[in-house]
């Protein structure tokens, strides 16, 4: 019995020294390199200020009311076609811009949020969108592809496209036009829509 506990003793202190010395200081540089735990413990400390101070009535932001929103989410496959780069901010949607639009939660269609969603196509009054985020740990979601930054991002960051669900937008959803994408960008993400969804 004596021999089994001092074995066990030596596995935890030989696991522990190499989390201690190896791989805890690799796991703080990460940290220290991530603007999103910056951003993350930033936006922790504003909802907790604004918690204490009673600010805060409900911090999930409901469904807005008398707009509609964009609440289908399909498989790419599921809605190819052929895709055109064909932006005129005109004040109608085409595929090349980046609008912005309530997206319903996945998980919670309760609830949502106003985002930037790439315009791919369009079904009569309906838009096929990507959504767009530039939320870091995307850069290596098979399912996402960088788009770089623009200005439908006010803080200047780096964005990744969905590429595996499109969104049905209703056009009358549609808050803002945001910004058109560059045509070399926008050719990126045709031809992985062409090459991994049969759109043509």
């Amino acid at each position: 019995m004596a021999s089994y506990l001092k074995t066990f003793q030596r596995f935890v202190l030989k696991n522990t020294e190499n989390l201690v010395f190896n791989e805890a200081p690799k796991l703080v540089r990460q940290l220290q390199r991530s603007d999103t735990v910056a951003r993350g413990i930033q936006q922790g400390i504003k909802i907790g200020l604004d918690a204490l101070a009673g600010t805060v009535e409900n911090p999930t932001p409901a469904l807005p009311a008398g707009r509609p929103v964009s609440s289908n989410f399909v498989p790419t496959a599921h809605r190819a076609r052929k895709v055109v780069y064909a932006p005129d901010l005109d004040g109608r949607a085409d595929p090349g811009e980046v609008v912005w639009t309530w997206v319903v939660y996945e998980d919670d269609p309760s609830r949502g949020k106003d985002r930037p969603v790439l315009v791919v196509g369009r079904d009569r009054r309906v838009l096929l969108g990507l959504m767009l985020s530039s939320q870091d740990h995307h850069r290596d979601d098979p399912n996402w592809a960088s788009i770089g930054a623009g200005n439908w991002d006010h803080d200047g960051r780096v964005s990744w496209v969905r590429l595996d669900r499109v969104l049905d937008v209703p056009e009358e959803g549609i808050r803002r036009e945001g910004a058109i994408l560059e045509r070399e960008v926008f050719d990126i993400v045709a031809a992985r829509l062409r090459a991994e969804y049969s759109w043509t």
